[in-house]
């Protein structure tokens, strides 16, 4: 669903917790993630970063304060229906 009205980026500074696989890169346009994997079963860490050129660009955008609460908007949402 992509309102034309908004960039294509509005909305995905932060990236899906949904089904984040392994030792593979969760993006969004500023946040990462990445759950390490240790033996191929468990959780052996975990590894968060930021791109600070992307935030700045974000940060000078006019929709920087709505595309922001949508993004963590929907961590929440996942984060409550993720179970993990």
């Amino acid at each position: 669903m992509c309102d034309p009205e908004h960039k294509a980026c509005y909305g995905k500074m932060f990236p899906s917790t949904l089904g984040a696989a392994g030792d593979r890169p969760s993006r969004g346009k500023v946040f990462a993630f990445q759950v390490l994997t240790a033996g191929g079963t468990f959780r052996s860490g975990r590894r968060a970063d930021h791109d600070l050129a992307e935030w700045d660009d974000c940060l000078g955008c006019a929709e920087f304060e709505s595309c922001y609460r949508l993004g963590l908007g929907q961590v929440l949402l996942e984060a409550a229906i993720g179970g993990k």
